[in-house]
């Protein structure tokens, strides 16, 4: 089993915490990690798993070992159950491990029975940081992060991710709350894959989709609270210039993209002519997956001014702001450089990254030009 950086994280948490939810996509490896922290194990989704959890509750409750419930927003009722036993004995920690995947649900249960009592971590497919070296790390931007989508194994490769979407469509999200008929849904999805990376119009995916934006951010907010979409929110700086103010819209995992785009291989993705924003929502996940697998504490922007100043990535960590630009170039210019840093002088970033392909980092510790892996290394500082 390949290495989660998050695990770090769920244990620091479970030593400070009664319970913790790690929640995050289907297929991300959540239960994996769940079964390799060696505690009692509950799947939710099953009728036997429940009657059997429901049956011995008292004695797990009272034993020592570190209890998981997996897919726990399936089963409301345990929410409460776990409300008592918590209060019962505060003092106590790392009890519970909860798995969930899907965050609206979780969330709701959690704000209700939970609050104050569970830490909540997120865990996201497979990161570029967390693969060996070679095929899978070249196989990694095509093909996404899930563990059976063929970064492991690249024959799964897009049938894995297309089957992937469709059991989505037709069971889970009806099932998790969304109102909208399947058909609807892979419209949707089809829709947005061709608007990554694009500032989000609601009224314009209504319009196509014959419904109304309130409709659109309604499903839109069901797809993010499933792990397939991010919203990033626009950096609001107090200059002289007229900003957009208006999200956009990333896929969060590139190997979902590509397949509902059609791209069957590296050589057919290259020749895109959306391949730059398939390149620059990569980039972005890699980073904010690694920080929130971390632990880290950081809000995460885009800047654009009405005279088209753009920073792709405004990363706020506390005390710092880092501006960063992302190139699909092996060989980024001088220019590309000078334009990140008069645009980083507008926000005061403290730090400037223009992140590429390029094989020879150059700059500085204030101002840095390289490729995706040391830009990683210096988020782990």
């Amino acid at each position: 089993m390949l290495k989660r950086i998050v695990k770090k994280l769920v244990e620091e948490r479970l030593a400070v915490y009664p319970a913790v939810a790690l929640v995050g996509a289907r297929q991300s490896g959540k239960t994996t990690l769940a079964q390799s922290m060696h505690g009692v194990y509950f799947d939710l989704e099953q009728e036997s798993d429940r009657l059997h959890l429901d049956l011995e509750w008292d004695d797990l409750v009272a034993g020592k070992e570190l209890l998981i419930l997996d897919e726990a927003q399936s089963w409301p009722d345990v929410f409460v159950r776990l409300r008592g036993a918590i209060d019962r004995d505060r003092g106590r920690k790392g009890r519970f491990l909860l798995i969930g995947s899907v965050s609206p649900s979780l969330m709701t249960h959690v704000s209700e029975s939970l609050a104050g009592r569970l830490s909540l971590v997120e865990i996201t497919p497979f990161l570029f940081s967390e693969l060996k070296t070679g095929a899978s790390h070249r196989r990694h931007w095509l093909c996404g992060g899930y563990p059976e989508g063929g970064v492991l194994e690249h024959k799964r490769y897009p049938r894995w991710q297309i089957d992937y979407l469709s059991l989505l469509a037709q069971r889970d999200l009806p099932l998790w709350g969304l109102p909208a008929k399947p058909q609807v849904t892979d419209r949707l999805l089809r829709m947005l894959a061709a608007l990554h990376g694009q500032v989000w119009n609601a009224a314009q995916v209504g319009q196509s989709l014959g419904i109304s934006y309130h409709t659109v951010n309604n499903y839109l907010d069901y797809l993010i609270g499933a792990f397939l979409l991010r919203q990033l929110p626009a950096y609001q700086a107090n200059i002289r210039k007229r900003l957009v103010k208006r999200p956009k819209l990333y896929w969060r995992d590139s190997g979902l993209l590509h397949a509902l785009l059609n791209v069957p291989d590296e050589r057919t993705l290259l020749v895109q002519p959306w391949v730059g924003a398939s390149w620059e929502g990569y980039v972005i996940e890699q980073a904010l997956g690694e920080l929130s697998s971390l632990g880290r504490n950081f809000s995460a922007y885009y800047f654009r001014t009405s005279g088209q100043y753009e920073l792709d990535l405004v990363l706020d960590i506390g005390k710092e702001i880092w501006a960063v630009e992302v190139k699909l170039t092996s060989s980024p210019s001088t220019e590309d450089v000078s334009r990140l840093n008069r645009v980083a002088d507008l926000i005061e970033a403290s730090r400037r990254f223009l992140v590429s392909q390029t094989r020879k980092p150059a700059g500085n510790e204030r101002c840095l030009s390289c490729d995706l892996p040391t830009f990683l290394e210096h988020l782990r500082e």
